[in-house]
């Protein structure tokens, strides 16, 4: 213990040295060694007073010590949130009933590898907008990093619940965060078609209405640009990862030709529900975890409701049901919503594919008739310039006919089928977008109770799937 006592300075340093030694290893980065001689200045020569905002001897004021804890409070978990787990909050119900609106989630940036910070500077504890105003970016655009993840635990596997930045959130209506940019777009350029379909006006090319599309929004609201790294962050399951094969067929998935959700028990899908006129009892869903924001009613004998199967069968014997038909929107029905919003691939939210979703290293064959599976991969996630004439592709000024991937890349989807937005509308989720995995739940609130009640206290500390 006495020896201890009299070298307790050289081991905290020893410790602190060690520490940052192996945090140099992870990191890869070895420039970092030049903090060595800094710790051992803190530690041991004491030359340099670091903590230049209090004095080294003699008392400091209140205001000083409490100062120099929030300081190294906000170091600490900054660090902790870059490299270690940070807090995530479920907003919208598209992982019901596996997640619930109110869930705050333990997200483990370990799981699949921390990413080093690609926007360093920027406001402690704010993602994207200063705390107190509405635009106000947090961060400087000036200061960017390239890509960069560390080793992690594992990979990311078929059906585990993942933490990612949204891919279409580059481009962000400020008046409208909570929509993607591009969807809006899309659904201006087809009003503004229909609109010259119904006035038997000349129709134009997809990218003229697109483009006129883009030039009203710019005119209309505050458009900005955001790395990846400040983009939103959304939640969902991973049903296909690099160089599989998907395919959903009448909403059940299929990876590699084989079901995929067969081990999976929340999953929700949109039903028809018809009565013989009377209400359905509210009180009577909830006792079959059926909530207010599940249902829409239709009409007076019909119900459009989200739940799993079990359930449906169980809704089916309430005396007033006649029936209870899952909804399925049919093959071939074109849907301009859904990726990769091209007429050459027909597809829909429950009948999409065959879709091989690109893996680092591999080349595919492109020309005008897939182009649009790989467009904005090519352009916006690799960041290449990609133009099209007489049908030729030109990727960087040089005609292509191969593209060889640069990042691996994974679809995720949301276990309330038929009401999350999700890689089926908006495509592919890039590696370079991962944040990391949930591990656990640790405090659920359900806004529609009140006081203690609006604690869900079975869910806490509760694993995720």
């Amino acid at each position: 213990m006495e020896f201890f006592k009299k070298h307790a300075t050289r081991i905290r340093f020893g410790t602190a040295a060690l520490a940052w030694l192996l945090w140099v290893i992870w990191l890869g980065n070895y420039w970092f060694l030049l903090g060595l001689p800094l710790l051992y200045d803190i530690y041991i020569s004491k030359k340099v007073n670091w903590a230049f905002w209090k004095k080294r001897e003699g008392e400091n004021s209140t205001f000083v010590e409490w100062l120099d804890a929030l300081i190294y409070a906000v170091i600490a978990v900054t660090f902790i949130n870059i490299f270690f787990f940070q807090n995530y909050k479920i907003p919208t119900g598209s992982m019901e009933k596996e997640l619930l609106i109110g869930d705050h989630l333990f997200v483990s940036k370990l799981s699949y590898g921390p990413r080093t910070p690609m926007t360093p500077i920027s406001f402690p504890f704010a993602h994207h907008t200063l705390p107190l105003t509405r635009f106000t970016k947090s961060y400087v655009e000036w200061a960017q990093w390239p890509y960069k993840r560390l080793a992690g635990l594992r990979d990311i596997e078929n059906n585990h619940i993942v933490v990612f930045n949204f891919p279409e959130g580059d481009t962000v209506i400020l008046e409208m965060q909570n929509q993607s940019y591009y969807a809006v777009m899309r659904q201006f350029a087809n009003e503004l078609y229909e609109r010259d379909l119904y006035t038997h006006s000349k129709l134009r090319s997809e990218e003229f209405y697109q483009s006129e599309a883009r030039r009203f929004l710019e005119q209309q609201y505050n458009i900005a640009a955001r790395p990846v790294d400040k983009r939103d962050n959304y939640i969902k399951r991973c049903i296909a990862i690099p160089g599989d094969t998907l395919e959903i067929t009448g909403g059940e998935v299929y990876i590699n030709g084989k079901p995929a959700d067969t081990e999976l028990e929340n999953l929700q899908y949109q039903h028809i529900v018809r009565t013989d006129g009377t209400p359905l009892n509210m009180r009577s869903l909830e006792r079959l975890d059926i909530y207010p924001g599940d249902v829409t009613r239709a009409s007076s004998s019909e119900y459009y409701i989200s739940i799993r199967e079990e359930n449906a069968e169980n809704l089916s014997n309430f005396r007033n049901v006649t029936s209870v038909t899952r909804w399925e929107n049919p093959p071939g029905n074109y849907s301009r919503a859904v990726f990769p919003h091209d007429p050459l691939f027909p597809w829909n939210e429950d009948n999409f594919g065959p879709l091989v979703i690109p893996a680092k290293g591999v080349t595919v064959t492109i020309d005008t008739g897939n182009i649009s599976l790989y467009r904005r991969i090519i352009t916006a996630y690799e960041l290449n310039d990609l133009t099209i004439k007489d049908n030729r592709i030109f990727i960087n000024g040089e005609q292509a006919d191969e593209y060889t991937f640069s990042m691996d890349y994974y679809f995720m989807v949301g276990d309330n089928r038929h009401n999350s937005l999700d890689s089926r509308y908006w495509g592919l989720v890039p590696e370079d977008h991962i944040v990391g995995r949930p591990v656990f739940i640790w405090l659920s609130l359900d806004n529609n109770q009140s006081w203690l009640n609006r604690v869900r206290w079975r869910r806490l500390f509760s694993g995720t799937g």
